[in-house]
Order: C-alpha cells, then structure tokens, then sequence
C-alpha cells in the first residue's frame, strides 16, 4: 500500500513537470511567433503595438491560445508602452475651449458693383445667419457681424455668394443643432466664397456631422476654424467638376471616435488645395484625407503633437496627382497606424496617379518607428526630394521611384523641437538644398506658424519645409 501510496504523488509531479514544460513550449512559441512577426512587420513599417492589435484580433474564439498569449501580449505592452485597442478607448480625448482667432482682412469682393449686401446681427435686419440663407441670391454678399451664433444652422443653395464676417470673427456654435442632419452650413452646388468663421461642435445621429458639408461645386474657405466637430470639412459627391480650396485656416480636434472621421474628408472631385493652413489633434481619424483626382498640399502645418491620436497624417486613399510640398508634418506616439503619408491604400481609382513629394519635413515622434511614405503598387510615377526624415521609420514604395536628397536627421537640428519648432539651428549647413528634376517642384514660398504663408527672397537653401530667416519677405 505504501509502495501504491508513494506513486501517485511521483506521476503528480511529473505531470505538473510536463505541464510546465509544454507552458514554456508554448511561451517560447507565441514569443518566437510574436518576435518573427514583429520582424516582418518591422521590415514593412508597423510598430509593435500594430503587431499586438492585429495578433489580438486574430486570437479572438480560440480560448486556449488566448490564454497563453494575452498574458505575454500585456507584459509586452506594458514594456513597451503599448496600451490596447480597448486599453486606448478608455483614455479620454479631450478637447479644449476653442482659441480666439484672429481678425479676418476685408475681402475684395466689396469692389462688386452689383451686389447686395446682406447684413446678419444682434442690430441688423437680419438676426440670423438662417434668415440670409432664405433670403440671399445669387451674386449676393453675406455680411455677418462678429460674435456669437448658437444653433444658428443654414442650407446655403445659391449659384453664386460671398459669405464673410465683420469686425472680427463669427463663431458659430452647434449647440445639438444641424442644418438636414448633416452639419452646421451645408453647401449646394454652387461657387462659395467663405472667411472668417469658427464652426465649431457639429454632432449628428449618424456620427458624420460636419462644420461645413460641401456637395458640389466650388468652395474657397479662408480664414476659419474647425473645432471639435466629427468632421471639420466633408466633401459629399462624385463630381469631377467640384472645387475645394482651403487657406489660412485650422482644424483641430475633429473626429468621432471611430477612424471614418477626419479633420478634413473630400470625397471624389475633381480638385483639392490646401495652404497656409494648420490641421492637429484628430480624434482617430486622419489629419487630412482626400479622394479628389489632383490634389495640392503646399506649405502647411499637419502636427498631431501630445493628446493627439490621428492614423494618418495624409491619406489619399484612391491615388490621383498629388503634389505636397513645403509642409511640416509631425506624427505622434498615440497614433492609431504607424503609417504618415498614404498613397493608394484603397485602390488606384483615377487615370493618372502620381505622387511628388518635396521639401517637406516629415517628424517621426513614435519611439517604436514607423513609415513615413507608403505607395500602393501600380502608381505611375513617384518623386521624392529635398525632404526631412526625423525618426525611425522607412519608405514603402514598391514601384521605381526618384528620390533625391532625402536626409536622415535626428532632432538635435531643429531649434525648439519639443514645441513642434522645426526650424533649423547652426547645423543646418550640413542639410543644403539639391536641385532636382526640372519638373519637380521648387518651393517659392514657406509655412510661418500660425497660418501665414511667406514668400522666398530667392532660391531655397536647405531641404526641409523651413528656410533660413534671411531668405523670408516679411511684411
């Protein structure tokens, strides 16, 4: 009996041995997966934390696996920073008061022999920005005095109108309010001219409502602000003959929360611009993202900077002619994909799909890496020059490309880089400009924060967004 005693407790112990044994099998296995598919992933410029999502994702039902894997997956994202999908939703994104803007010049449009003038204010005859819209017709001025506007919402439908403000700036305030469900103005297939403005707060049912909804024609928007609204600006249609032209203006913690909400959203038209502008701190979605078939991104700020948790910078997910210059573009550690500039992810929709990037300084601030450019197979001609790479990244461009002078910098070039100044200190001379390709763009002019853009004296002379001080003409 004691012999029969004494063999159960030896067969307990050396199955608890080979449980021990095939746990550490198993450990050593999910590891090893994890670090193989961390390498792959490294080699096409995702972070770990990319890598723990989408493992995660996959492991989803199969409960033994979960129980051995999850238990590591959270050791590593604890060491290495790399909260969770779910982990993430749980932090809050806050949003600040919006900040005062600054007056708006008068525009030229008061030289119009023909026009009438629309006042709108407390003291006008008009008491809301609702009553021009019924009333205004095309060829008409919108005169809106400065202050505030709550719930204050309108279907602009004219052919042609100038809308600006007076004495300083209108803030428009949601308040719960939206013009047909979809956003503070809705724009209608016409020719827009707008500055001025602060839309701010647009939330809707079907979490897409926007500051300003554009559904065709041409639209000119300088000036104005863009505050947490689930879409600063959204382009609604398939009209290749619509316009959207953006100056001088911000967009700052727009999105809903949900990756298909962006700071700025256009949808296919034909023409996208943007300039002199500002755009931070996206709520999930993207900094910017344009579907137009030619697309200009000249000298503007796209910093998602601390709080921020934008997914991409620049997104042109159909392709089309893209020309992006002379902009600062800066993506932070809270990012929700590890990718900055995306060409073609969803498809090469129109006839001619090109990319040409230049004289841009492109900051890396995640400490896992990233990409910094990623082009979708098949895009026709691809240019890279005279740009700033800060940080640890890669380009991903499958097909033959130029690139010309793109250095590799750290941050100890730049002035102040801990307060997104990018400007180069006493080292730069070390970083001069490279003429290019005759077609490639040379910058005339240069982004000065906030929301100027100033001309070049002469030829650039370092790569990167921001020149030396002598060669800007300042008023």
């Amino acid at each position: 009996m004691r012999a029969r005693s004494g063999s159960k407790p030896r067969a307990a112990r050396r199955g608890r041995r080979w449980l021990r044994v095939l746990g550490l099998l198993l450990l050593f296995g999910a590891v090893a997966g994890m670090a193989g598919a961390w390498w792959a992933y490294d080699r096409i410029g995702r972070t770990p934390g990319e890598l723990m999502d989408y493992a995660q994702r996959r492991l989803y039902g199969h409960n033994k696996l979960e129980a051995v894997a999850l238990p590591v997956m959270d050791l590593l994202r604890d060491w290495l920073d790399a909260p969770s999908i779910a982990e993430r939703s749980r932090i809050p994104f806050t949003i600040p008061p919006a900040p005062e803007g600054t007056p708006v010049a008068s525009s030229a449009a008061t030289s119009l022999p023909m026009a009438k003038v629309w006042r709108v204010g407390p003291r006008e005859s008009l008491p809301t920005i609702a009553d021009a819209a019924r009333l205004a017709q095309s060829g008409d001025i919108v005169e809106v005095q400065a202050g505030t506007y709550r719930g204050d919402v309108a279907v602009w439908h004219q052919k042609t109108l100038t809308i600006r403000s007076v004495g300083g700036r209108a803030r428009l305030i949601a308040d719960g309010r939206s013009a047909e469900g979809k956003a503070i103005w809705v724009i209608r297939s016409g020719d827009f001219d707008i500055s001025g403005f602060d839309f701010i707060g647009a939330r809707v049912d079907d979490r897409n409502g926007a500051g300003i909804r554009f559904e065709g024609g041409r639209l000119r928007v300088a000036h104005c602000l863009f505050w947490g609204n689930e879409n600063g600006i959204l382009t609604i249609g398939d009209e290749m003959s619509s316009e959207l032209e953006v100056v001088s203006s911000e967009f700052g913690y727009n999105g809903a929360d949900d990756g298909r909400s962006h700071n700025i959203y256009v949808g296919q038209i034909g023409k996208f611009s943007i300039s002199g502008s500002y755009l931070h701190h996206a709520d999930t979605g993207h900094l910017l993202k344009s579907r137009a078939a030619v697309n200009e991104v000249a000298y503007n700020r796209l910093t998602d900077e601390e709080g921020g948790r934008a997914s991409y910078e620049m997104d042109f997910p159909n392709g089309g002619e893209v020309r992006v210059v002379g902009n600062v573009v800066q993506q932070g550690r809270r990012t929700e994909n590890s990718v900055m500039v995306s060409y073609g992810a969803e498809g090469l929709k129109h006839q001619h799909n090109t990319l040409q990037f230049a004289s841009n300084t492109v900051v890396n601030d995640h400490p896992h890496g990233g990409t910094f450019v990623r082009v979708a197979a098949g895009t026709q001609s691809v240019v890279l020059a005279n740009n700033l790479l800060v940080g640890r990244g890669g380009l991903q461009i499958p097909v033959a490309h130029t690139a010309i002078n793109n250095p590799r910098v750290d941050w100890s070039v730049f002035v102040q880089p801990a307060r997104y100044d990018y400007r180069l200190n006493d080292r730069s001379a070390s970083l001069p400009y490279q003429a290019a390709l005759a077609d490639v763009a040379v910058p005339s002019n240069q982004y000065v924060h906030p929301l100027q853009v100033l001309r070049l004296s002469g030829p650039p002379m370092v790569a990167g967004a921001l020149q030396p001080e002598s060669l800007l003409t300042r008023p």
